[in-house]
């Protein structure tokens, strides 16, 4: 089949609910294709998406890209905030940013939530009971999907439990950024969210110098109020990145490990006769249905790729989702498999922009499937899942189950 038409087959219904068919083919065909219409090269081999990932000839969009591609970019704060923030900068700046962020992150911190993922979790699977016992069914996002890493990530922070219900539909919005191409209505919602975001953490920030607390909003305070290693609108663009790239991923995660176990019954009977394999699971599930489907990066110097050249200045799309499911990488990638070891997914990127939160992601995904199916085990669909409508993200908006038999 001609390229561009199985590209573009990824943004009808069909290619939203089964991309996997046309970038199979893509692959075959095409494994580095390039758009004329799009001026982007889209690269569907895992080894490619790696190497690019991990090239240093490879930058992500910033706000110099933005001075030539979005030259009214200072009327968005959306684009303001998301150009310049860790997501979207390169050296020195991201670095900088990250090296000041990533002491959240490591193992010892994520092993210290442990203890609040396991109590989130719990509380919110009463919910669940409760809400079946009461309905007949559950919206899996409403009740879990959605509350849980919103907690989580709030605990970090430092978010207040009575503040967290608003950033659901906030970080919605703001997530449209990271669509490829964005709507009027795309750049309105976020831009609203964004402002309203931005004036949140500043009262935070207000509110914790005043009374520090063990979060992370009180650790890096200190760096933009003496330090001078973060500006006044760096840390709170930082909070505000945090937050919402906290629970976004992980939602999506979520809902889509949960829906590939109900689709696969025999291997969720797997897991609960052998709960040990639920990591394995939500690695297979990161993988076999990977939450971000594509991310970007420009080229810095001339380069090759999968033997294709590549000229400076060129626009890059990994697919990610292609990548994943590559034979050359996973044997049987179609093949859904909680037992499957050794994957090195590319869910979460690679190289400088590999996800900071992909631990914390990982561990709130292994605990709540865990007790989920526990508790329980004859967990099943209670009407058609309904998928969001977007380019980058494979997430669901609903997700009904029941926890009854038949």
């Amino acid at each position: 089949m001609d390229p561009q038409a199985l590209l573009f087959s990824l943004f009808t219904p069909e290619g939203r609910e089964d991309p996997h068919t046309p970038l199979e083919e893509l692959r075959r065909v095409a494994p580095v294709y390039y758009d004329k219409d799009l001026d982007t090269f889209f690269l569907t081999r895992y080894s490619d998406c790696h190497s690019v990932l991990t090239d240093p000839n490879s930058a992500v969009p910033d706000l110099t890209w933005c001075e030539a591609e979005l030259p009214d970019w200072r009327e968005h704060p959306a684009a303001d905030f998301f150009y310049s923030s860790m997501l979207r900068s390169n050296q020195p700046d991201h670095g900088r940013l990250r090296k000041l962020v990533s002491g959240a992150f490591t193992a010892r911190r994520v092993a210290a939530l442990q203890q609040a993922v396991e109590e989130i979790t719990d509380r919110l699977l009463d919910d669940l009971a409760d809400t079946v016992a009461h309905h007949g069914h559950a919206d899996f996002q409403n009740v879990v999907g959605y509350p849980l890493p919103v907690a989580v990530i709030g605990e970090l922070i430092g978010v207040p439990a009575a503040d967290q219900a608003q950033f659901w539909q906030l970080g919605q919005d703001a997530g449209r950024l990271l669509e490829p191409v964005r709507s009027a209505e795309d750049w309105q919602r976020a831009d609203a969210a964004v402002k309203q975001l931005r004036d949140y953490f500043r009262e935070l920030t207000a509110a914790r110098s005043r009374q520090p607390a063990d979060d992370l909003v009180s650790a890096l305070l200190p760096m933009a109020r003496g330090e001078g290693q973060l500006t006044e609108k760096e840390l709170t663009d930082t909070l505000l990145l945090v937050f919402v790239a906290g629970f976004e991923t992980t939602t999506s995660l979520l809902a889509l490990t949960v829906h590939a176990l109900l689709g696969h019954p025999e291997q969720r009977a797997r897991l609960v006769d052998d709960p040990d394999l639920v990591p394995n699971a939500v690695e297979e599930s990161l993988r076999w249905d990977t939450p971000v489907r594509m991310t970007e990066r420009i080229t810095t110097a001339p380069m090759s790729v999968g033997g294709v050249p590549v000229p400076a200045g060129s626009n890059l799309t990994t697919v990610l989702t292609a990548a994943n499911r590559d034979p050359e990488q996973f044997p049987d990638p179609h093949r859904f498999d909680v037992s499957r070891t050794g994957s090195k997914v590319l869910s979460f990127s690679a190289g400088p922009h590999y996800c900071l939160g992909a631990a914390l992601a990982r561990l709130e995904g292994t605990v709540a499937i865990r007790k989920l199916l526990a508790r329980f085990p004859s967990l099943r669909l209670a009407g058609t899942p309904r998928r969001r409508e977007s380019l980058s993200l494979r997430a669901y908006e609903s997700l009904p189950i029941t926890t009854s038999e038949r």
